[in-house]
């Protein structure tokens, strides 16, 4: 068979040819050029920030680029307070010039402000090749985010939108009460996430963990919106008026697009949802808002009527109590059990100090706790307390009595379990055990009395007589062993009267077992990568060294003790610094865990060189 081809159509594939054989060329050119072209001569650095102002609840993102070169390690941002720094990966690239290839790889963080308020990221040493690079200062201005007005959330055109609820006004000083956050989400949001609660200010009052509760549907203006209900537990700290809030927040919501297609078909039989994931159906966008602020007002309590053993216990409680064994002797340990029950603060309850109680030594109870709700303002607290009778004339153990603050009645209340009658013996005075009498009868014979031994006619075996016992080394340190125990039990008899009698020697060593129990809970807790727990043994155990430091309850450590006490105290300022960090950190968690393990584990040395710090502290 024949084939047939015009010039024309051999001179387009000469030339198509050549076109391919040209682009050949090129690529490999380029490449020769990447493997023999020289780099650039001295590496840079530059640090930017995508934007200068933010509004509280969004983030910015730190980049930090060398050009020519780059770190063995990832840098560390250097710590701001009031920002948290988070990796967000890195990037490389690479680019040609006349003669040089230049590589550029980029370190990003993601920074969340914790405030409002102008920041500065000061400037940063950075060692690259041998040689220190320097980045310039870089400010972010964090400005509060608008709360809307009531005729925009009655209009019902808010997608979303976050109310502050106080139901109760007026507190007693030491009085918790509930606040709730509710969450509005207009009908068509199809989904939120990454929400976060920015700031809540609470100045003069403790805000403890947050708990949501049931979600349920409103109709505002138009619109239906579903509630989510926050709720959080507030323990006024100090009397006076309270502000609470503005609290402000953020969100990510997914929204259907504005700019989707419509499909007749499928609206008609509505099955549209279904496939609006699959072919860009929906968007996400970032919402940032707040409340409006709620002033309370905190009364002192009354100083009238105040009853003896009142320690601030405010609440609503009750009391029952066991005490056995009744019949004991001077010495003899009795145990006191009481169980306090209601509505308040019941993780600070502590039982007091019965003055009734002088004629017997008493010992720092223990306690265990169960709580009624997820709150912690109602439940059981369990007192278990042991107590030595020191004189035989006591007859009873003396009415056991506890008061508190009724803030509904707004009087003083005093609970009072009856005295207990008792028996007390002097010390050894015990009945002897009777003996038993012989069981042979009288009609036996009695065995035959001996009169004459024999006289032995064989000395049988032989034996080498051994010295005595008095004379075996072995047996007279043996003597020692009873000696040496009872100054052992004297010297245990005076440590426990010593702890028995100083309260805060006490106290500090049990708060140096508490903090070498919690740093080994905080590792475990960072190995399982548990951040939820991990913050939370944390933030107990800062308040357990410095409620110790202080001597002051630990549950009522806040951060801002930092400088209501410590400052004044001439406490240094990098110490105040780290102190002020963890904390935050341990209040941003509730909101945004940390979901790396080597990001926990780094945070147990800073713990423990805090810890230190604390604990050199002098008050």
């Amino acid at each position: 068979m024949l084939e047939y081809r015009s010039l024309g159509q051999t001179k387009a594939v000469v030339l198509s040819q050549t076109r391919i054989g040209f682009w050949l060329f090129s690529v490999f050119a380029g490449l020769s050029l990447l493997s023999t072209a020289p780099a650039t001569g001295a590496p840079t650095v530059q640090a930017t920030l995508d934007r200068d102002i933010i509004t509280l609840g969004e983030s910015a993102t730190l980049s930090i680029t060398f050009s020519g070169g780059k770190p063995k390690a990832v840098p560390t941002p250097p710590a701001v307070p009031n920002l948290q720094m988070v990796s967000a990966g890195e990037s490389s690239q690479i680019s040609m010039a006349p003669g040089q290839v230049i590589s550029t790889t980029s370190y990003n963080f993601r920074v969340v402000p914790r405030q409002v308020g102008d920041y500065v990221i000061p400037a940063m040493s950075i060692a690259v090749e041998g040689k220190a690079l320097t980045t310039p200062q870089l400010t972010l201005k964090v400005v509060k985010p608008d709360s809307p007005s009531a005729q925009a959330v009655n209009s019902g055109k808010e997608l979303v939108f976050l109310k502050l609820i106080v139901p109760k006004k007026q507190l007693y000083l030491g009085e918790s009460t509930v606040v709730q956050l509710q969450l509005y989400l207009r009908q068509g949001v199809q989904n939120i996430s990454d929400f976060q609660i920015s700031d809540f200010p609470a100045e003069g009052a403790l805000v403890g963990k947050m708990a949501e509760g049931n979600r349920t549907q409103a109709q505002v203006g138009n619109a239906i919106y579903t509630v989510i209900p926050l709720v959080y537990p507030v323990k006024a700290l100090r009397a006076g008026p309270l502000q609470l809030g503005p609290v402000a927040a953020s969100a990510v919501l997914q929204l259907p697009s504005q700019n989707r297609r419509r499909d007749p078909f499928a609206e008609q039989f509505g099955v549209r949802g279904m496939f609006d994931s699959f072919f860009g159906g929906s968007e996400q966008r970032q919402f940032a808002f707040a409340t409006e602020a709620e002033t309370l007002e905190i009364l002192p309590l009354p100083k009238e009527g105040v009853p003896p053993g009142f320690n601030g216990a405010i609440g609503s409680f009750g009391l029952t109590a066991t005490v056995g064994p009744t019949n004991v002797a001077v010495g003899d340990p009795i145990t006191v059990k009481i169980t306090l029950a209601g509505r308040g603060a019941i993780d600070s309850l502590n039982f007091p100090e019965q003055p009734g109680w002088s004629d017997f030594k008493t010992y720092p109870p223990t306690t265990k706790l169960e709580p009624g709700d997820a709150l912690g303002l109602s439940g059981t607290k369990h007192f278990e307390q042991v107590i030595i009778p020191e004189k035989v004339s006591i007859t009873a153990v003396p009415p056991i009595t506890f008061s508190f603050f009724d803030p509904e009645a707004k009087a003083y209340r005093t609970v009072t379990h009856p005295a207990t009658p008792l028996v007390v013996r002097p010390a050894g005075a015990l009945p002897l055990p009777s003996v038993a009498a012989g069981t042979r009868t009288a009609e036996e014979p009695p065995p035959p009395a001996q009169d004459i031994v024999h006289i032995k006619q064989r000395l049988g075996v032989i034996a080498q007589v051994r010295p005595p016992l008095m004379a075996q080394p072995w047996f007279l340190a043996l003597q020692s062993v009873p000696i040496l125990a009872y100054f052992a039990a004297v010297a245990w008899r005076r440590r426990s009267e010593k702890l028995a009698r100083n309260p805060r020697l006490r106290r500090q060593r049990e708060t140096a077992r508490i903090i070498r129990e919690g740093l080994a809970e905080l590792r475990t807790q960072a190995a399982d990568n548990n951040s939820e727990a991990f913050f939370a043994t944390l933030s107990r155990l800062l308040q357990e060294q410095l409620g110790e430091r202080l001597d002051v309850p630990a549950s009522a450590i806040t951060e801002a003790v930092i400088d209501e006490r410590l400052r004044p105290i001439g406490v240094p300022e990098p110490v105040l610094a780290q102190l002020h960090d963890l904390f935050q950190t341990c209040n941003l968690a509730r909101f945004a865990p940390i979901k790396s393990s080597q990001e926990l584990a780094a945070f147990v040395p800073k713990t423990e060189a805090a810890l230190e710090e604390v604990r050199r502290i002098t008050a």
